[in-house]
């Protein structure tokens, strides 16, 4: 029988399928019956471009165990990565910060100079 359960989400990447490697803009997760894989049921991931030909799609179908370690595995590494990104902000501004303390030193040193000479 036929879950129905499908979730279709837009994505911004690329993929490796049978003509190499294609741009991916779309992807699409599903409980359902697998095509390939030897299971009742599967949670299927696709990753498309539908303005492209069919082979530009990659897929895989996992045990619904395997697709809650992924999951797992994903917003850990989501996690981290956003903290790092945090941290390179939190950076960028620190030098931008002590940039602009540099510049006003230098005006206000400039002025006292030109101040000094009248």
């Amino acid at each position: 029988m036929c879950t129905s359960i499908v979730e279709i989400v837009d994505a911004e990447g690329a993929g490796k399928g049978e003509g190499g490697w294609f741009v991916v803009t779309r992807a699409v997760v599903s409980w359902d019956h697998p095509h390939h894989a030897l299971l009742e049921e599967a949670i299927t991931i696709d990753f498309l471009n539908p303005v492209l030909e069919p082979a530009a799609r990659v897929a895989v179908e996992l045990t619904l165990q395997s697709a809650k370690a992924l999951s797992a595995a994903l917003a850990k590494a989501i996690a981290a990565a956003e903290l790092e990104e945090h941290g390179r902000a939190q950076s960028i501004a620190a030098q931008v910060a002590r940039l602009s303390r540099a510049d006003e030193e230098d005006a206000l040193n400039w002025i006292e100079a030109v101040s000094d000479e009248k």
